[in-house]
């Protein structure tokens, strides 16, 4: 099996598997409807587990464009092996996603809420601001792809390594997924999102292409600065990228906190003004 292949069908495992549980639990009539978000970060963590169970041993099971640029960027994976492996994770991703949607075929129909098909197939915030959305999948990123090197760096049983990655993704899911719905892969949004625009979804709404290069942006930068990061501190190895990254990071930080104080405050002072107004 070719390394181009072996990422098509590892992704392909992750989407069919992550999709799926979110199918399970979102979608009306299923026998897991309701089960809640605990159930779907198992499910996706598993899903990332058999992916890399599946095609770890051919192609490293990146399954993650986040992961391959940020291995690329310090030196642990070759740049001239980066696009095919971000087109074939592209397009095992679509292809779990058509899977997902024919394993769910009769309840698309049985579904009313539009926000919950889209759901199976792309991620969305739970509180919608462009400036702390990015942090948060910013932040994922960067402990999904430090938590890989950790994994690297230590001596596991063999055959357990994928398991523990799994429960990274886990972890990640449970402590940080609930804003954003933890995209931390380009891949994993991108294509499916795009197989929910394509596919014949009985009663679907728009694909929210106007959140989408969150989850394709957020995941890069978090997954390369996670690199640098751990190449810096652990291996101190330091070079300009770390601190042009960092430069990047503070930057999108102040301006994720100045969006929401002055969200905050603009309410205070208006209440403020009509309490004046009242006491007038």
């Amino acid at each position: 099996m070719s390394e181009f292949l072996a990422e098509i069908i590892g992704t392909m495992i992750l989407i069919i598997l992550g999709g799926g549980v979110i199918g399970g639990v979102v979608l009306k009539k299923s026998k897991a409807e309701g089960a809640g978000w605990i159930v779907i970060s198992i499910g996706w963590g598993l899903g990332v587990a058999m992916g890399v169970y599946a095609v770890g041993s051919v192609s490293g099971a990146h399954l993650n464009p986040a992961v391959t640029i940020g291995f690329a960027s310090i030196g642990e994976f070759p740049w001239a092996k980066v696009p095919m492996y971000l087109g074939a994770q592209l397009i095992g991703a679509f292809v779990g996603a058509v899977i997902v949607f024919f394993q769910y075929l009769p309840h698309w129909k049985e579904t009313e809420d539009k926000g919950a098909k889209l759901g199976v197939f792309s991620t969305d915030p739970a509180v919608k601001s462009a400036p702390s959305n990015l942090v948060s999948e910013i932040i994922g990123t960067f402990v999904l792809v430090m938590g890989l090197l950790f994994i690297g760096a230590n001596q596991f049983t063999e055959g357990l390594n994928p398991a523990i990655v799994g429960l990274l993704i886990l972890a990640i899911g449970v402590s940080l997924g609930g804003t954003t719905g933890y995209a931390i892969n380009p891949a994993r949004d991108l294509g499916p999102r795009i197989a929910h625009a394509i596919l014949p979804i009985i009663g679907k709404g728009d694909s929210n292409w106007k959140y989408a290069w969150i989850p394709v942006l957020g995941p890069i930068i978090g997954g390369v600065y996670g690199a640098v990061f751990y190449n810096t501190m652990f291996v101190g190895e330091v070079d300009g990228l770390f601190w042009v990254m960092s430069a990047v990071i503070a930057v999108i930080f102040a301006t994720a906190l100045t969006t929401e104080l002055k969200k905050h405050n603009g309410p205070i002072k208006s209440s403020n003004s009509s309490n004046e107004k009242e006491a007038v």
